[in-house]
């Protein structure tokens, strides 16, 4: 091909945003030449490594706006540590039908067990599909709806909370609320309800909810009821996941330090 011609196509793709485009363009140049590429399959070929290029760039983009405090892959977690009742939902959950039918999934139980690696790892790979994310601890929403409410700018966050395709909202029961504090949660996590999944993650059985919700009895049987309608309801109750991979870790440390001739 022409240089002046070269060059010009790849100053048009730089004004045109296309950046594989111009990266692979004398690559693809190159090989039409010599497999006697058609104009149309060499058209095809170098808008396919724009598309793929643009679907990687917009999972990362997905991924650093999830927030999530760790990147916890599924493929990371020790299955046979996990609660029972774990091990055996986790193959469904793990295709995300639960999001596309707008299931949310509550995993209740002991510290430990695996509960935020498992809900932080259903994100991650709901990221990779595609899907829009958004990881919050119940603390920090709690106060983000304070201070939109205080600014006046709470039904732009509300609007843009429902549009999640999913929310994680982790450390369920780790603080109580007042009054107001129990209603403004109330409210803005049953903007979701039947429309967008939510994982609830909670050291807190069910019975004892209301203790944290300023021991307002109606409130807190109004709020189960939504949030665990048509819900993946996880029993996550058992040893200490963390507990074991320390343990492990431990005797690792052991076993590499141990003298030769021991």
């Amino acid at each position: 091909m022409n240089k002046k011609t070269l060059d010009q196509i790849k100053e048009l793709s730089r004004s045109l945003r296309l950046p594989a485009f111009r990266n692979n363009l004398e690559e693809v140049f190159h090989n039409a030449l010599k497999e006697k590429m058609l104009p149309e399959q060499l058209v095809l070929t170098l808008l396919q490594a724009e598309d793929e290029l643009r679907y990687l760039n917009r999972k990362k983009v997905q991924m650093r706006n999830a927030g999530f405090p760790q990147l916890k892959y599924l493929e990371d977690l020790q299955r046979a540590d996990l609660p029972i009742d774990g091990q055996e939902k986790l193959p469904e959950l793990e295709t995300l039908d639960f999001i596309r039918h707008g299931r949310n999934v509550i995993l209740g139980g002991s510290p430990g067990t695996g509960k935020t690696h498992t809900a932080i790892g259903l994100g991650i790979k709901a990221c990779e599909e595609g899907l829009s994310v958004y990881y919050t601890t119940v603390s920090r929403l709690l106060t983000q709806i304070r201070e939109s409410h205080s600014s006046r700018t709470l039904r732009s966050l509300e609007l843009k909370f429902e549009k999640y395709d999913l929310v994680v909202c982790d450390e369920f029961g780790y603080i109580s609320f007042d009054k107001q504090g129990a209603e403004m949660l109330f409210n803005h996590l049953s903007l979701r309800t039947g429309l967008k999944s939510t994982i609830i993650t909670s050291n807190t059985s069910f019975d004892k909810w209301h203790e944290f919700f300023g021991k307002e009895a109606v409130l807190t049987a109004a709020l189960l009821d939504r949030l665990t309608h048509k819900a993946y309801l996880i029993n996550m109750n058992g040893k200490s996941y963390r507990m074991k991979e320390t343990k492990k870790m431990l005797q690792n440390s052991k076993a590499q330090t141990r003298p030769e001739n021991e």
